[in-house]
């Protein structure tokens, strides 16, 4: 086993701010590490690894409560895949229901803009339909 790593260099080596691993450990994402005699926190590869592991899940649009169930899965040693796979096949869906809402936003935006362009003086199409909205 390699010596344990400091904060800082925990946060150079997987490119997570200082504040956000307090945080991540706070929640109990991830395991809490030992302290040394100092009080300084003291970092082990395992740390190094979930941390790697939360990033790449929030890269990927996962929440903080998915994660932390996906991070219990790969911890285990009998990870069940078709968990892990309902997990994202639920995100994926919430992906897909998310893009067809921001479709319908752009293409409603489009149509305003257009309006605006034809539009001269100060009636704005843009502001009378957020001025409209209910």
């Amino acid at each position: 086993m390699k010596d344990p790593n400091s904060i800082g260099s925990v946060s150079k080596l997987t490119d997570i701010n200082i504040e956000t691993i307090r945080y991540y450990e706070k929640i109990n994402l991830i395991d809490k590490p030992s302290r040394s005699e100092g009080g300084n926190r003291l970092y082990l590869d395992e740390h190094i690894r979930q941390l790697r592991f939360v990033k790449r899940a929030r890269q990927l649009g996962f929440s903080l409560d998915e994660i932390r169930t996906l991070l219990e899965l790969s911890a285990g040693n009998s990870a069940d895949c078709s968990f892990a796979k309902n997990i994202a096949d639920k995100h994926l869906l919430d992906i897909e229901l998310k893009i067809i809402d921001l479709k319908k936003l752009a293409k409603v935006l489009k149509s305003l803009s257009t309006e605006c362009e034809q539009t001269t003086g100060t009636d704005c199409p843009i502001l009378a339909s957020l001025n409209s909205f209910n």
